[in-house]
């Protein structure tokens, strides 16, 4: 098949999962098209059946903010002209799936028909789509898809509760590919970073205030205050990095904590990890999560949206309520002062993630669910 697949490239888990998949799919066999403002993060390198379509933005006087979903369905419109796409695999409700709806009826013009299927992730329908400014084009962009998708069970409870729709919703999870994101000897790193044998504490978001990145903060502070030596990294980068600094500072903590932005490889930061930190006010699914379990890191995070269905308590991590830093410390010191614990919970988070969501266990469904698709379409 030849897919297009529309995404936001940057740093965080939908375009993450978009560029993972598209990259299975070209290995699998199937001709792959990214249609994006930029380069998604993780397409790196050269692969033979991978193409990127560039859409400009464009600049004009009377534009105080460039319309980018239409940018988007033109660019979609040349791409299904002439790479002679079979269907479209968008993400995100808002804009993708309006501007794939866009140019299908451009292209119903000239005799056309391209399937879409919408993967939603998580913001497009928790907190944009309910916005009254965009509810009604969400609704009306997912009702319009051919198949609709999401990330968990949570995401799907939560988008048929908020809107009306008219078109199933098939849960496929977000996966991790087990042999990137592994356990791995970077003991030469460890000691680099840690000399005096620190605990490794890590966290990897875009640093948005619902990922609630200061609570990071106010745990490693407490596991110091018991006289824990603890070194806390944090991955990544956004809006709230300054009053992160700013927090650090006020809890002479700083000397504790480095901040190493948006970093590629997360795998061989993770490989040093002793415990992973995800204290999300909102999380659909979990990606950053999955991938620390795949490298063998326990996780403790909220009990917040689908993270329950990933990470099972006292199993594979520890879930807390949001915002309770106290209880996160308090879990934290145990995986990091009981090694039987700590191993345990390392063997169970690699097995579960092996085990449900291995990047060949669940690529064959959207595999067959374009095969679905395309079997119900009109002629063109």
């Amino acid at each position: 098949m030849r897919i297009g697949i529309s995404c936001y490239p940057t740093y965080g888990g939908s375009g993450v999962v978009a560029t993972e998949l598209g990259k299975a799919l070209a290995r699998r066999g199937h001709e792959v098209h990214f249609i994006s403002y930029a380069l998604p993060m993780r397409l790196e390198g050269f692969h033979e059946r991978i193409f990127y379509h560039e859409v400009p933005i464009v600049q004009y006087p009377l534009f105080e903010y460039p319309p980018y979903d239409l940018n988007l369905a033109s660019k979609i419109v040349d791409a299904v002209r002439f790479a002679h796409l079979d269907l479209l695999h968008v993400h995100y409700a808002i804009p993708h799936a309006t501007s794939a709806y866009l140019a299908r009826q451009i292209l119903a013009e000239e005799g056309l028909y391209i399937p879409i299927i919408t993967t939603l992730h998580g913001t497009d329908i928790t907190l944009v789509g309910q916005d009254p400014s965009f509810e009604p084009v969400v609704r009306f962009s997912i009702n319009q898809s051919d198949a609709v998708t999401a990330v968990s069970e949570y995401l799907r409870r939560q988008t048929e509760e908020h809107f009306r729709v008219r078109v199933p919703i098939v849960v496929i999870p977000n996966f991790v590919d087990t042999e990137r994101f592994r356990p791995l000897n970077k003991t030469h790193f460890k000691q680099a970073l840690c000399p005096n044998g620190e605990k490794v504490l890590v966290h990897v978001s875009n640093f948005r205030p619902l990922k609630r990145v200061s609570d990071t903060v106010h745990v490693l502070y407490r596991l110091l205050d018991r006289g824990l030596p603890a070194t806390l990294l944090l991955v990544g980068d956004g809006p709230e990095r300054t009053q992160v600094e700013q927090l650090c500072r006020e809890l002479r903590v700083d000397g504790h904590v480095r901040f190493l932005g948006k970093q590629e490889p997360i795998e061989e930061i993770l490989a040093i990890a002793d415990l992973f930190l995800m204290p999300s006010a909102s999380e659909t699914f979990g990606l950053a999560a999955l991938e620390a379990m795949a490298c063998g890191v326990p996780v403790v995070s909220t009990n917040a949206g689908g993270l329950p269905e990933l990470i099972r308590d006292g199993e594979s991590g520890f879930l807390c309520e949001v915002g309770d830093v106290e209880t996160m410390a308090e879990r934290a010191y145990r995986i990091l002062t009981d090694p039987e614990l700590a191993e345990t919970l390392k063997h169970n988070a690699r097995r579960r993630a092996v085990s449900h969501y291995a990047i060949e266990h669940v690529v064959p469904r959207y595999e067959a669910l374009y095969e679905a698709v395309r079997a119900r379409q009109p002629a063109s």
